[in-house]
């Protein structure tokens, strides 16, 4: 009888990320409603920060999410990409209020480079483990 494949880690990266992807969903949904705008940006600056935050964040998270997976399956309960997978969602929160400029404007600029250096790290761990 052969177990179950079980992936702790790539479950909670994915739900982390479909809690942020709601969060950043909502702040959208909020000016929206607030602004009346019903379809696309209405050329609202608020709103186009927030559906950017928004995009980027779906732009990004889905390749993470199948390295994190394919990572978890060469090297089961690793913790080194437990804590990846934690910094990026950080990261991507840093982003979404970082799009807001202001007081968290320094946040894009960290949540993005949290992004492209987990994307280049998570490859280059790829990378070594194919060629192992």
């Amino acid at each position: 009888m052969t177990l179950p494949i079980t992936l702790p880690i790539t479950l909670g990266a994915v739900a982390a990320a479909a809690l942020i992807n709601i969060w950043l969903s909502i702040r959208c949904g909020q000016v929206r409603t607030a602004e009346k705008v019903s379809v696309g940006d209405g050329g609202n600056d608020k709103l186009i920060r927030r559906m950017r935050a928004h995009a980027n964040f779906n732009e990004n998270a889905p390749i993470v999410l199948i390295m994190i997976a394919a990572l978890e399956f060469a090297h089961p309960s690793s913790s080194a990409l437990a804590a990846v997978a934690g910094v990026f969602m950080l990261g991507r929160v840093a982003h979404g209020l970082g799009m807001e400029g202001g007081t968290f404007g320094s946040g894009r600029l960290i949540g993005t480079l949290i992004t492209l250096f987990t994307l280049l790290g998570l490859a280059i761990w790829a990378i070594i483990s194919a060629m192992a």
